[in-house]
This record gives C-alpha cells, sequence and structure tokens, in this order.
C-alpha cells in the first residue's frame, strides 16, 4: 500500500517538475498559450503530488486489511478480585502490558474502508488498533466504578481520520470509516489472538503448548 502511494507521489511530483520546466522554456519562446498550459498542467500534478503525499504520511500507523489477521496477541493475567493484567505482543514485535479494572478485558479499534477506485491504487482496507480498557460485567459497577483506559495507537504527524472529518471532499475516496470492539472474561489465565477481519474484531483462544 504505502510503496504505491509513494511511487505515485513520485510519479507526480516528478512531472510536475517537468510541465514546469517546459512551461518556462516555452515562455522564453513566447509561446506563452503553451506556457500557461504547461503551467495548469504542472500545478496539476504538483496537486496530486501533495494530496497522494498526505495520504502517504497520514496512511502511517494503519495496517492494511486484505483478509482477517492477528493484530495483536493478549495474555491475561489476574490478580486481585476484579484488577488484572493485560500483556500485548504485536506483529511488529512491540510488547507492552497494562493494568486493568474489571471482570473484562476490552480493545476497540478503527477500521477505514476505501472506495474502490482507490483499491486500485494501493489503498485497502485499513485498521489500527486504538485503546484497551477494563469492563465491568453488572451495568451499575459500570456506572460507579473507576475505568482505566489506554492507547494502544501509535503516534501520528497527520491521522486520516482527522483528515477525513476536516476535509469534504475525502468522502469520495473513503468509503466507510467505523469503530469495532471486543471483550473477553478476564477471570482465568489465558491467552487471546485479536484478530480484525472486514467485518470488525474479535478474540480467538490460543491453546499454549
Amino acid at each position: 500500500m504505502l510503496n504505491s502511494l509513494l511511487a505515485i507521489t513520485v510519479l507526480s511530483g516528478m512531472l510536475s517538475l517537468l510541465f514546469f520546466i517546459a512551461a518556462i522554456a516555452s515562455f522564453h519562446k513566447k509561446a506563452f498559450m503553451n506556457s500557461t498550459m504547461r503551467l495548469l498542467v504542472a500545478l496539476l500534478m504538483l496537486s496530486l503530488a501533495a494530496l497522494f503525499g498526505t495520504l502517504l504520511i497520514a496512511s502511517k500507523g494503519y495496517r492494511a486489511l486484505i483478509h482477517e489477521e492477528v493484530a495483536a496477541v493478549v495474555r491475561i493475567e489476574p490478580q486481585t478480585q476484579k484488577r488484572f493484567a493485560a500483556h500485548f505482543e504485536f506483529p511488529d514485535g512491540r510488547q507492552t502490558s497494562f493494568e486493568l479494572t474489571g471482570d473484562q478485558l476490552y480493545v476497540d479499534a478503527y477500521i477505514l474502508k476505501w472506495r474502490p477506485i482507490i483499491n486500485i491504487l494501493g489503498l485497502h482496507t485499513a485498521y489500527e488498533l486504538d485503546r484497551v480498557g477494563g469492563r465491568y460485567m453488572d451495568i451499575d459497577e459500570e456506572r460507579q466504578k473507576s475505568h482505566m483506559l489506554f492507547n494502544l495507537g501509535t503516534p501520528k504527524t497527520i491521522d486520516l481520520l482527522n483528515l477525513r472529518q476536516k476535509f469534504l471532499f475525502l468522502r469520495w475516496f473513503l468509503d466507510a470509516e467505523y469503530g469495532s470492539a471486543t471483550f473477553i472474561g478476564s477471570e482465568t489465565p489465558a491467552t487471546y489472538e485479536i484478530r480484525i477481519s472486514t467485518t470488525g474484531l474479535l478474540m480467538r483462544e490460543v491453546q499454549l503448548k
């Protein structure tokens, strides 16, 4: 995905430069009509380079989703009553742990679905795990007791979700944006794969040998 965007960005930038040079050459020859046309094409290519370059930067942190895949492996370690540790391992090798309260482990994610015209350019459904926390089964406890929530996402200079909310024209490229969540009991030690598909998040227990 990122390689395709990078190639398109570089190509658009190079074409912009070439047409700009051609526009200057035509201007020196006093071919003002040709110069104007080439300058307009150069600006168009520059705009495309800026657009795809922005998408390239904004896509950092999101993983392309083509089929169901493992977003993380989490090991639940119960401690005292309604308190547990969740140890995460991500596909890139990153590991982190959280101390949580509640009866269940809760994880949610952002999912971005692109329109077919953008799929051709290499952007497919993308996702990023967003938050992890504890969840109480009893609704009164959920309302009254303290919650612990932690960020699972990575810091971004530009975020696709923020771009979509700020610039309405992106609706022509981004078909849908939505959240998905899953949760599982935390009362017994267990290891789960957090899997994500085009329908959302789910957890499958891993039978350790």
